[in-house]
């Protein structure tokens, strides 16, 4: 895995009129975990935009290192194709996978409209994407958001082993997320 790095210096986010944090600061190294903590509308998917770089912080900045995976609620999978055609497109650009479908229960519904997978399927697919581009910083919104108990568990040990093997994971979850060395950050503690 490539070497990579992520940290935010004294960020402030700002949505609307509303200042939402500020002199928020951490730093990741290889391996590193850390899981944004708080309650709704507090900030959580806002700073995980602004670490993918896919929003403007208010101040402060973000400094990155090695290519970014991001998993949220919308998954970059055309609804109306079959699951194998909509991975396949990513495929193309991403190189081949290394063939996780049957880990994450997939392998029999390749051919099935992403439109009517469950919310599980959905989010278990977008799981197979992220995998497929290999970058060494995930950042996972709610990553466990529909997913039933064997769900969850796979996805702590996706993380896990991602760790391991020298990435970086920021996880922004109500839910307790369980992976060896985790730190959380509760974003109130920013509160502006």
């Amino acid at each position: 895995m490539q070497e990579c790095t992520l940290a935010a210096n004294d960020l402030a986010c700002r949505r609307g009129d509303r200042l939402l944090f500020r002199g928020l600061s951490f730093a990741l190294a290889p391996g590193g975990a850390l899981q944004l903590t708080g309650s709704n509308g507090i900030g959580k998917s806002s700073l995980i935009r602004i670490l993918a770089g896919l929003m403007p912080a208010f101040a402060g900045t973000v400094q990155r290192e090695g290519a970014t995976g991001l998993l949220d609620e919308k998954p970059a999978l055309d609804p109306h194709q079959p699951l194998g055609k909509a991975l396949g497109f990513w495929q193309q650009i991403d190189g081949p996978e290394d063939n996780q479908m049957a880990r994450l229960g997939l392998a029999n519904l390749l051919d099935v409209p992403v439109r009517y997978l469950s919310t599980g399927q959905k989010k278990r697919a977008a799981l197979a994407r992220l995998l497929g581009q290999r970058a060494p910083i995930w950042l996972l919104d709610e990553p466990l958001n529909g997913l039933d108990t064997k769900g969850v568990s796979l996805v702590e040990e996706l993380a896990a082993e991602h760790c391991r093997g020298g990435g970086i994971c920021v996880i922004a979850s109500h839910q307790p997320f369980a992976i060896p060395g985790l730190t959380r950050l509760e974003l109130r503690e920013f509160a502006a």
